[in-house]
């Protein structure tokens, strides 16, 4: 499956394996366990994350991830994204240091 990415005026195809899911499932449930805990979103903290904040907050560290060049990361955030928001096809990235601005298609 590909997963489109745009960051500004960049887009790029992010292709996530068929089978990449499942088999990261657990690591997924870890970010799920750790991010109950809240999370710093923007300046503020949010004490229980909902599913399109726990998105937001990982596709921040894909984008930190594509600017460090570690695709395995990148790859990992990207799968996250797609096994938790049903029907995803194209993230758009905020990268001005608000992530509640970042959005799903």
């Amino acid at each position: 499956m590909q997963l489109n990415l745009i960051i500004d005026d960049w887009s790029m195809n992010l292709e996530i394996p068929d089978g990449y899911i499942d088999a990261m499932n657990e690591s997924f449930e870890k970010m799920d366990q750790d991010m109950n805990k809240g999370w710093q979103i923007g300046q503020k903290w949010v004490k229980n994350p909902d599913n399109t904040q726990r998105c937001q907050l990982v596709a921040g560290k894909l984008l930190t991830a594509l600017e460090t060049d570690n695709e395995q990361l990148a790859l990992m955030m990207g799968a996250y994204i797609v096994s938790r928001m049903q029907g995803v096809r194209q993230v758009v990235i905020d990268n001005t240091g608000e992530p509640e601005e970042t959005s799903f298609q």
